[in-house]
C-alpha cells in the first residue's frame, strides 16, 4: 500500500479536533500529516468552504479528498495505521 497524502484542517479549541489529534498521536501518523489551523490562517477555512461547502473542522484530506466527522476520521486513521504496519 502506498502512503497517502494527509492534510488536517483543524483548530486547537475544537473538541472534535481533539479526537482526531489524539488518534493521530496514538497511531504515530501525526508525523505524516500536514496541519492547517483554520483560526490562524483564515484562507484555509475559505478553502474548506470552496471545496466542501462547509467551513467545519476537523476535515482530513486524504489524497486531496476531504473527510469530515471526527469519529469517521479517527476510525480511518486507525485502520490506515494498521494497514501501514502490515507493509
Amino acid at each position: 500500500m502506498t502512503e497517502k497524502k494527509l492534510e488536517l484542517y483543524y483548530f486547537d479549541e475544537c473538541p472534535y479536533c481533539q479526537i482526531v489529534l489524539a488518534a493521530l498521536k496514538e497511531t504515530g501518523l501525526d508525523k505524516k500529516v500536514t496541519f492547517f489551523n483554520t483560526r490562524k490562517d483564515p484562507s484555509k477555512r475559505e478553502k474548506l468552504i470552496t471545496d466542501t461547502g462547509r467551513g467545519t473542522v476537523p476535515c482530513l484530506y486524504i489524497d486531496n479528498k476531504p473527510m469530515h466527522e471526527s469519529r469517521d476520521i479517527a476510525e480511518w486513521l486507525h485502520q490506515y495505521a494498521r494497514e501501514q504496519a502490515r507493509n
